[in-house]
């Protein structure tokens, strides 16, 4: 499988976003009257790159992102862990800011991992499926069902996990999360059709996924 610089760097920002957006989760922002979680404004971008991925390359190279994401994040996850029970420095007071940014629980990492993967994947399969079905055209109309499909299944099943019995959970929120998120998704995608017909001249290919086993697991 030969692996050109273009697919390198949007597997390393697609990788680069996951992360950021697992560490400002923590933090809840005020639109309006609504609180939502940080990271609403990073996971828009994320699955723009899924996009991009899947159009151009095609649902096994997203898988193989996607499950590298994963992999990449929990790398994180565990050093930040090792580091938080490290003894600290006499002279280091920053231990409970420390534990209050990256210290997440297990509750919220689970909730993570699992929104991610349910939200990507799903995502992916929609976005080479619908490429099939309406034969290369209308990109706009695969972008964006499968990142509403995609957003909402991520956003419903991180909220619910993570917060289901907290004073953070409303069951509202998870509709205000997915449409903010897909409403950063619309209007990106001049950028995204921009973007998608550049690789697709550079690369000199246009994947279709005939043939695929969709499974998720296989690699």
């Amino acid at each position: 499988m030969t692996v050109s610089h273009r697919f390198v760097l949007i597997t390393a920002v697609f990788v680069t976003c996951l992360i950021t957006a697992n560490v400002v989760v923590i933090k809840f922002i005020s639109l309006g009257q609504f609180y939502l979680p940080a990271a609403v404004i990073v996971f828009p971008v994320i699955y723009i790159f899924g996009d991009v991925l899947t159009e151009v390359y095609g649902y096994q190279r997203a898988r193989l992102v996607i499950w590298l994401s994963f992999l990449c994040n929990l790398i994180f996850v565990v050093f930040a862990w090792l580091v938080q029970i490290l003894p600290a420095a006499p002279f280091w007071n920053e231990q409970q800011a420390y534990e209050t940014i990256l210290g997440h629980t297990p509750r919220i990492l689970a909730a993570s991992f699992a929104g991610n993967l349910v939200g990507q994947f799903s995502n992916s399969v929609i976005m080479a499926k619908v490429k099939i079905l309406t034969r290369g055209r209308f990109l706009w109309v695969r972008t964006i069902s499968s990142t509403i499909v995609g957003e909402f299944l991520d956003s419903a099943v991180f909220l619910f996990l993570a917060f289901a019995g907290t004073d953070f959970f409303i069951p509202v929120t998870i509709l205000y999360h997915s449409v903010t998120k897909i409403m950063i998704e619309v209007f990106a995608t001049p950028f995204t059709y921009m973007a998608v017909n550049t690789l697709k001249k550079k690369e000199k290919i246009d994947t279709y996924d005939y043939e695929t086993n969709f499974n998720p697991f296989r690699l």
